[in-house]
């Protein structure tokens, strides 16, 4: 029973915070609710027992929406001051929210040590070793059977990190490097100059 209240809480969760995230029209909004959708979907993930796909979600999702938080924040012009002023009227929404998360969390944690949903009749053939968790029988696919493929994919998002970095980068004529063993053997003469200039001339630099 809890597996099925889990379950519609979540999902019903994700779909409402996915459609809020569209319809937002503050940008800094949108991006709270998608963490919210993404929180609530490492939670349909549990329950399903893929913890890996649940802790990539949480980790690199939620960690890259904050990453464009932090962006959002410094282009945008957001006034904080107006942000501030309203903090004591969106409270009360802002504590049922966390109500709502916290009482996620305590009935994901107890779905979860309950088992896993059974989404259908298995074969057998993709069955989990006895006494081998989810996240330790991937491991063991991705460095044994799928070990190429794997360094494959590693290789070649390395060579496309390199790719980016080669395409963007631009050579300024403006700007001259430094050459830090001619700096340290100039002498304070070379440093300053000392001029005379005649009366309402000025300083020609």
């Amino acid at each position: 029973m809890i597996h099925v209240i889990a379950f519609y809480l979540f999902a019903v969760m994700t779909i409402a915070s996915g459609a809020i995230t569209i319809l937002s029209r503050n940008p800094v909004h949108s991006v709270l609710w998608l963490i919210l959708a993404f929180f609530n979907a490492a939670g349909l993930m549990v329950l399903a027992g893929a913890e890996f796909i649940a802790m990539l979600l949480v980790i690199v999702y939620v960690g890259a929406v904050a990453v464009l938080f932090l962006f959002v924040v410094m282009m945008l012009d957001i006034d904080f001051a107006e942000l501030r002023a309203g903090f004591v009227k969106y409270f009360p929404f802002g504590a049922l929210v966390a109500l709502v998360l916290l009482a996620e969390i305590v009935l994901g944690v107890g779905a979860y040590k309950a088992g896993a949903i059974q989404l259908g009749t298995p074969d057998g053939t993709a069955a989990t070793p006895v006494g081998m968790t989810n996240i330790q029988a991937i491991g063991a696919l991705l460095y044994s059977r799928y070990l190429f493929l794997f360094e494959a994919a590693g290789i070649i998002l390395l060579v496309a990190m390199i790719g980016a970095i080669v395409l963007t980068h631009r050579q300024r004529g403006d700007v001259r490097g430094q050459k830090i063993g001619k700096q340290v053997s100039r002498r304070p003469g070379d440093a300053t100059v000392n001029v005379k200039p005649e009366i309402g001339k000025g300083v020609s630099l």
